[in-house]
């Protein structure tokens, strides 16, 4: 059984906090989160077009190893960001205590508001007391158990299967730089085969493609 939570994690700690205030945002998104290296995380974030962010603002703040600019997409400004992480959120992504994202984290000047889906209730306890150990409060504004979606079905039209191969991919850094975890593991958790779980997890990310960025959909890259 997956749990589906809505939270805030109350922080000035939290990775690109210090962003949000520095460059006086409302707020900023992350789609993406990969390890790079010990110590350093990845975060493709996303921020409102009408901010107006130089590139060479992100690269000025503390935290922030490197910024590149990769384009716009409906009426976001998407960056790369390498930062540099402390202890603590190394122990957390690496020791699979965090759920997977349902949507793109939102990030705010006091810290992260996200949807996210946890393993089961013991992972998600776990979750919380590493938060307390360091001062993250952490405010649960609902919880879902079961599949997450609307009524009785997952989100962006994903089947049922679909939905639990790609949130045990999620929750096990299938989708992580570098990789945590195989399809060959995978597949032995949901006791299918290899090839089987890979065809689930490309359906599931072309229905994930197909529902949020359309067909008509198209990036504008930077000019050289």
């Amino acid at each position: 059984m997956t749990i589906r939570i809505d939270l805030f994690l109350r922080s000035l700690s939290l990775p690109l906090v210090s962003v949000v205030r520095s460059l006086q945002l409302d707020e900023l998104e992350y789609v993406h989160r990969g390890r790079i290296e010990e110590g350093r995380q990845l975060f493709i974030v996303q921020i409102d077009e009408t901010a107006d962010v130089p590139q060479c603002a992100l690269a000025e703040v503390d935290e922030v190893a490197e910024a590149t600019a990769l384009g716009q997409a409906g009426g976001k400004e998407i960056y790369k960001c390498i930062v540099d992480l402390d202890d603590l959120f190394q122990r957390m992504y690496d020791a699979n205590l965090d759920g997977a994202p349902l949507e793109p984290p939102v990030v705010r000047p006091d810290g992260w508001y996200e949807t996210k889906i946890f393993k089961n209730y013991s992972t998600l306890s776990e979750f919380q007391s590493v938060c307390r150990e360091n001062n993250i409060e952490v405010e649960l504004h609902s919880i879902t158990s079961g599949h997450a979606g609307s009524e009785d079905s997952p989100a962006y039209g994903l089947t049922e299967r679909q939905h639990e191969a790609l949130t045990l991919a999620l929750s096990r850094g299938y989708y992580e730089s570098p990789r945590r975890t195989s399809t060959e593991a995978l597949a032995d958790e949901l006791d299918i085969s290899q090839p089987s779980m890979s065809d689930l997890l490309r359906r599931a990310e072309h229905q994930i493609l197909s529902s949020t960025l359309g067909s008509q959909t198209r990036v504008e890259m930077p000019s050289s």
